[in-house]
């Protein structure tokens, strides 16, 4: 019983842990600057050569969508190069962008055959990187469709040399459809409103998505590239960043609209590939980043945290499993107050790693006073979560034990 009490003790700690950073992020995004960046207008001067990379396999649905939202992008022209990597599709995907080859100078496309594509978005991207020519390279997946400025307010906080990557704002685009895009849209609205605003305000490490942001191409290129054995390779580039001495800067103006997963099934797989990707990141970076001497104090701190964001609905499950056990077989005198703390860490862990109020005052300061009356169903997407990390925990073990690499490119269906 010992050891169940100080396990159980332990947890309750991480939990309590990530429940005062979650107070901390909600109450900066919402106090600090009144929870609004305004756009630095070095775009107006500073506009490098940019390109822009959008890795599509199999997506013809909708890779002429964004095609033709690169067409009408207020960036200047002679400064602009889109690069589609046609990475092994076997539909219309390479014909479609072919037409906008022919019609628009500044559009390319790089075709890889079935036996050499389909190997991972990592090695999609490495291939842009080849024939790259602009000074800084922006990524958008192909179900993605930006602002018409976007290039310029993500391109200005480049002015600043250490400055390695920007990230902008992921919004959900197809959010009525169905019931599974709307809790999305409240993961969302927490993950980029309150977490990376705040993290970006708190000079701490916001994080660079796979999509809807640049980097640096010489920085890119001096660490390699994207790492085609990590399932998150935008994570693992975010510290490789740090851990180089570059910073990242998050642009909450900068808004690119994606099309969420519409059921359950596909939300399934998309969140264990997230899942397994940042476990992977975790194993890799987490002493490295104890040890790097160009992070701050406060950086390593919220790298720990946020390595380990996957792995708390696995912790909560144990923490759950282990308590339960205790009440049943006999509980210590403590445990009768522990057990009153019980509902305040379930509050705080609801929501896909942003807990419920962080998504209430995230849609707070969007004016979307309607939806928070779905945020108590961001319980039932938890539970899930709970579920689809262990999976994904109990995956990653097995391949590393076995020495089975994880299958790199798992479609997200796309409907246009």
């Amino acid at each position: 019983m010992l050891i169940l009490d100080l396990i159980l003790i332990f947890l309750s700690t991480i939990m309590l842990a990530y429940l005062t950073r979650h107070y901390l992020f909600t109450l900066t995004a919402l106090y600090y600057r009144n929870g609004q960046h305004h756009y630095i207008p070095h775009g107006m001067i500073y506009q490098p050569s940019v390109s822009v990379l959008i890795p599509a396999r199999n997506e013809e649905r909708v890779i002429g969508r964004i095609l033709q939202r690169m067409t009408e992008l207020t960036y200047l022209k002679d400064k602009l190069e889109v690069i589609v990597i046609n990475d092994g599709s076997t539909d219309q995907t390479g014909n479609v962008a072919e037409r906008f080859v022919k019609e628009h100078e500044h559009v390319r496309v790089i075709h890889r055959d079935v036996e050499i594509g389909g190997k991972g978005k990592a090695a999609a991207l490495n291939e842009g990187l080849k024939i790259a020519t602009g000074e800084i390279i922006f990524l958008f997946d192909a179900d993605y469709y930006p602002q018409r400025d976007i290039l310029e307010k993500l391109t200005a906080y480049f002015v600043n040399p250490e400055v390695g990557a920007v990230q902008g704002r992921v919004t959900v685009l197809n959010e009525p459809d169905a019931i599974v895009t709307r809790l999305a849209t409240l993961e969302r609205i927490g993950g980029y409103r309150v977490d990376q605003l705040a993290r970006d305000d708190l000079r701490l490490i916001p994080l660079l998505g796979g999509t809807g942001g640049g980097v640096r191409r010489r920085l890119i290129e001096f660490l390699g590239g994207w790492n085609p054995n990590m399932l998150a390779e935008d994570t693992d580039l975010t510290f490789r960043i740090y851990l180089a001495g570059y910073k990242v800067r998050y642009v909450n103006e900068a808004e690119c609209y994606e099309e969420a997963v519409e059921d359950w099934r596909s939300y399934w797989h998309q969140r264990c590939r997230w899942a397994k990707g940042h476990m992977q990141c975790f194993f890799k970076h987490w002493l490295k980043v104890l040890k790097s001497s160009n992070l701050t104090l406060r950086e390593k701190i919220d790298g720990l945290f946020l390595l380990g964001t996957y792995f708390i609905p696995v912790l909560v499950l144990l923490s759950w499993t282990i308590g339960i056990s205790m009440f049943f077989l006999g509980p210590p005198q403590w445990f009768g107050l522990f057990w009153a703390f019980i509902p305040i860490f379930v509050y705080s862990a609801v929501g896909n790693f942003a807990p419920s109020f962080e998504v209430g005052i995230g849609a707070y300061l969007d004016r979307r006073d309607k939806i928070c009356w779905l945020i108590p169903l961001l319980l039932l997407t938890f539970i899930y979560n709970m579920l689809i990390c262990t999976k994904a925990l109990g995956d990653l073990c097995v391949s590393r034990l076995i020495g089975r690499k994880q299958h790199i490119w798992i479609r997200t269906p796309h409907k246009g």
